[in-house]
């Protein structure tokens, strides 16, 4: 039996909490609050994927340029904070197991069509959750 596509796990695009990238910092940490998630992806104004904005990143941020002052940081623009961290994204065309590999080490993987252009997530959950229901292993499972 032929692997199935990681588009059976995706969490698409319309559905997935980003920031873009000419955001302020206090647009991200209030849609950050709000959503109380602590990564998000960030897209360009074309929908490529950027990279993924943490708390920590922000966090370092204000505390390395502007002392912990929030208030003078809140107006800076989202592209200008450096990432700690890459959050590797895949394309639609990975193998099941390329995708197991990128999620080991990421709460959630970003997915991009052959452009860059972000199409969605899968979540490490959402992984586990198919292989315990035996979606992850060509299994067909009853309703």
């Amino acid at each position: 039996m032929a692997e199935k596509s990681i588009l059976f796990l995706l969490t698409p695009k319309s559905q997935v909490v980003c920031a873009q990238d000419d955001f302020t910092l206090r647009q991200v940490v209030e849609k950050m609050d709000y959503h109380h998630f602590s990564a998000i992806p960030i897209l360009t104004s074309k929908g490529t994927y950027a990279g993924t904005v943490t708390e920590g990143d922000l966090l370092w941020y204000i505390r390395d340029r502007f002392d912990l002052n929030f208030k003078e940081a809140e107006k800076t623009p989202l592209k200008d904070v450096p990432l700690r961290r890459t959050y590797k994204p895949v394309t639609v065309n990975t193998p099941l197991n390329g995708l197991i590999e990128v999620a080991a080490s990421q709460n959630f993987v970003p997915v991009v069509d052959d452009e860059g252009i972000f199409i969605g997530i899968v979540t490490r959950q959402s992984i586990i959750r198919s292989v315990i229901d035996g979606k992850g292993q060509g299994k067909e499972t009853k309703d």
